[in-house]
């Protein structure tokens, strides 16, 4: 496979839009130390002002994305966009504002814009034909690993070369830049697939494990980040590697994402996350128990190869579990539980650095990571079983061979569904008795495995 579907003009402006709303996320939570780190107690304020801007995240992510009309996207996604620029603009001019007034807007910039990431995905999705859609996440992938590994840098250079309030104006002057990117973008990704509010919320429950599992390879990888400092002096290593260590493994994540799109893997969605998953958290521990900077370095380079393909999996799998009209908003859910996921990481690390070494806090989370990845590929695998209850009227599991068991009662089966959920491509074959253009055979996609289960 190649990614020739990929490489149109409109899938160009769509990575520099992209790149333009996503460089100041990417910005923020190092700009705001930098912004008030010459403040008496600056630290302090500046981790709570990103620890603000995070909040907004998660709380926007999901609230905005669950009222995002995917025939009007655009107007959404430049209506929280533009909401984030003010946020940026308001803490780059009021720098030496009180506290509070920063927070406030914190809390905005990173609220308003919170679920342009999900709509932007749902977009570039259907900018390409079906068969490219696993190219098109890998491409995504990619790209966004470019954009973190940059972000610091050149937080850093302007902050200390310039003015600490220069990331912040830089961010604001970038999402507005995205909102006029987009009026050259189609104006949705759907046409009359908005689904009612309450349905659109029971369809987004069910896909729970994809969420799950998602945020439990970030969680991991967010550990290893903020424990890796500690890590190295208890190595006897310089701090100072952490940097070019951390820009290795975004790297690799990119090269990972790079590899994953360049042909069809065998095997179940949820098969393939979970065995990315373990694989990723066998190199993380690698990490955690090596003595020698190099072998940290090499460890975390392919703990983040494989952690962009687990990824790019979860969105498969979400693309499966919801309708296309709730796109948008299960990947505004991904994105929050993925903020809520590294919050409480940082909250984890902190507290297991008062009483464990670095290496143990890091085992820990290996610890937690692969129970949740046990309870996602769980709750996935009792979805595609109740689905193929569905499909075989009750009697039978037929083409629920990833859910284990007999299949539930009839009447159980259709309590646990709601009507208008329909898996796109599910891999265990399966369609729900919904809408005529719903329930049509999709065409397998590249990257993406067997969409008729057939391998």
């Amino acid at each position: 496979m190649t990614y020739r579907d990929v490489a149109t003009k409109q899938v160009l402006v769509w990575a520099c839009t992209a790149v333009a709303s996503r460089m100041p996320v990417a910005m923020a939570p190092l700009a705001l130390v930098f912004l008030v780190r010459e403040r008496p107690g600056g630290y302090t304020l500046g981790a709570a002002l990103a620890a603000a801007y995070v909040i907004g995240e998660i709380v926007g992510a999901p609230v905005l994305g669950m009222r995002m009309d995917p025939a009007r996207g655009r107007r959404h996604l430049g209506l929280g966009l533009a909401g984030g620029a003010l946020g940026f603009a308001g803490l780059g001019v009021l720098a030496g504002a009180h506290p509070v007034v920063l927070g406030a807007f914190a809390f905005l910039a990173g609220a308003a814009p919170a679920a342009a990431a999900g709509g932007q995905r749902a977009l570039l999705t259907s900018l390409v034909p079906e068969r490219a859609v696993a190219q098109a996440l890998s491409a995504e992938s990619m790209l966004m690993s470019g954009v973190w590994a940059v972000s610091p840098v050149a937080v850093a250079g302007l902050a200390l070369g310039v003015a600490p309030r220069v990331p912040l104006l830089l961010g604001a002057a970038l999402m507005a830049l995205s909102v006029v990117g987009h009026r050259l973008l189609p104006a949705g990704w759907g046409k009359g697939e908005r689904d009612g509010e309450a349905g659109r919320l029971r369809v987004l429950i069910r896909a729970w494990p994809v969420y799950v599992t998602g945020a439990a390879s970030l969680t991991l990888l967010g550990l290893a980040e903020l424990t890796l400092p500690a890590l190295l002096e208890q190595r006897g290593i310089k701090v100072g590697w952490s940097g070019p260590m951390l820009a290795g493994m975004a790297t690799g994540a990119g090269l990972g994402a790079f590899l994953y799109g360049l042909r069809s893997w065998p095997g179940r969605l949820r098969g393939r996350s979970v065995l990315l998953m373990c694989g990723m958290s066998v190199f993380v521990t690698l990490a955690a128990v090596t003595p020698g900077a190099a072998g940290i370095a090499v460890a975390l380079v392919l703990a983040g190869t494989l952690q962009s393909g687990a990824l790019i999996t979860r969105n498969l799998s979400l693309r499966e579990a919801v309708p296309p009209g709730a796109l948008a908003a299960g990947y505004s859910v991904m994105y929050a539980a993925a903020g809520a996921g590294y919050a409480a990481t940082g909250s984890l690390a902190g507290g297991l650095l008062q009483v464990v070494t670095p290496s143990t806090a890091i085992l820990a989370g290996v610890g937690v990571t692969l129970l949740l990845t046990g309870v996602g590929w769980w709750g996935e695998g009792r979805r595609e079983g109740v689905t193929g209850a569905v499909e075989g009227g009750g009697g039978s599991c037929a083409g629920a061979e990833g859910g284990g068991g007999a299949a539930p009662e009839s009447s159980r089966a259709a309590d646990d569904l709601p009507g208008d959920a329909s898996p796109q491509g599910s891999s265990s074959g399966a369609r729900l008795p919904v809408d005529a253009d719903l329930r049509s055979e999709s065409t397998p996609i590249a990257g993406g495995g067997d969409a008729e289960g057939r391998l």
